[in-house]
């Protein structure tokens, strides 16, 4: 996998019809070369298994995956979790975000196609067909329902309502300013997921399951703020909405700022209200450290940190939240 989109030609990192063939012979279904890099966490190669995983950005599960487990987390101090349990949440979410991502990618391809920054994402350059695509969205739905009914009935009834709001999010930027608070909500539903899979109910009090609502949907909203902060004038050209578009570089990064300042006491509100002890809060102290860290990354004028900030700082706060409250959980 290579980071920050840079590509080199040579050594199976170019994109050609040749790459993996190194017996010699034609490839009958040549990947049209593209001018334009890749972007960044994709992996190299052109087997179909690495153009499903970038079509979907697969390593960008690390987001939120851990949060889905720091819900099983949360029920286990409730009732006793089993690895039966916590595979099926895990297929689940891994499912339901490759329906999000791959829905979004076919609602998108024709703006991606025409984006400089996109095009050479996976539909745009014809790597992956549109009915590949679809075919993977369905059946990664179809094992998203099917782990949600080998969890409990109430997630099986729930699990289509999950569905659609992730989906819905690849519509929002046409008809909202607030695409980034969507998103934040699409993935608030993990921590909550994995809470009811255990417990097939409601927590108790109720405010804790939503303070980590609260806690990943602002923390996901101001990442993606900084994501489409590249896409600005692009977005503005076509009519796109965001709050980037509506409110311009400078103050977006203000906004992302006041989001994640919200999404530091909402963990603590939630690790007070769901038990944890120092360890948990040892780790929200490292997770607020990072999301300074992460502004420190990208400043108004200058985007070039952009990648580290949005990727790495963010895949290394989320596996730090779960990682202490993993250790307060086994020590106390």
């Amino acid at each position: 996998m290579t980071g920050n989109g840079e590509r080199r030609a040579g050594k199976g990192g170019h994109l050609s019809s040749e790459v993996g063939l190194r017996g010699g012979g034609a490839n009958p279904f040549p990947i049209p070369r593209s001018p334009f890099p890749r972007e960044g966490q994709t992996f190299t190669g052109e087997s179909l298994l690495a153009r499903y995983a970038n079509f979907v950005k697969l390593p960008h599960t690390l987001f939120a995956l851990p949060f889905a487990l720091l819900g099983v987390l949360e029920a286990s101090l409730e009732v006793g979790v089993t690895w039966r349990t916590v595979a099926l949440v895990v297929v689940a979410f891994s499912a339901a975000r490759w329906v999000a991502m791959g829905f979004n990618r076919i609602a998108d391809r024709e703006f991606d196609a025409r984006n400089p920054r996109t095009r050479n994402r996976e539909l745009p350059r014809g790597a992956i067909t549109l009915r590949q695509a679809w075919a993977s969205v369905i059946i990664a739905g179809a094992i998203f329902v099917a782990a949600a009914g080998l969890l409990n009935r109430l997630c099986l009834y729930l699990s289509p309502v999950a569905l659609a709001w992730v989906m819905l999010y690849s519509l929002s930027k046409r008809f909202t300013w607030w695409p980034h608070l969507w998103l934040g909500v699409s993935l608030a539903i993990a921590p909550v997921g994995g809470y009811l899979a255990v417990t097939g109910r409601w927590s108790e009090p109720w405010w804790v399951l939503a303070a980590i609502s609260v806690a990943v949907a602002t923390w996901v909203a101001g990442f993606d703020i900084f994501y489409a902060l590249p896409d600005l004038a692009f977005d503005r050209s076509e009519g796109l909405h965001s709050a980037v578009v509506r409110l311009g570089e400078w103050n977006s990064i203000l906004l992302a700022k006041l989001l994640h300042g919200v999404t530091i006491p909402a963990l603590l509100v939630f690790g007070w209200g769901a038990g944890f002890g120092a360890w948990y809060v040892g780790g929200v102290v490292a997770a607020a450290c990072l999301l300074v860290y992460e502004h420190r990354l990208v400043r108004p004028g200058d985007l070039s940190r952009l990648d580290a900030a949005f990727f790495t700082m963010n895949g290394v706060m989320s596996v730090t939240v779960f990682g202490f409250a993993l250790v307060d959980r086994l020590v106390t």
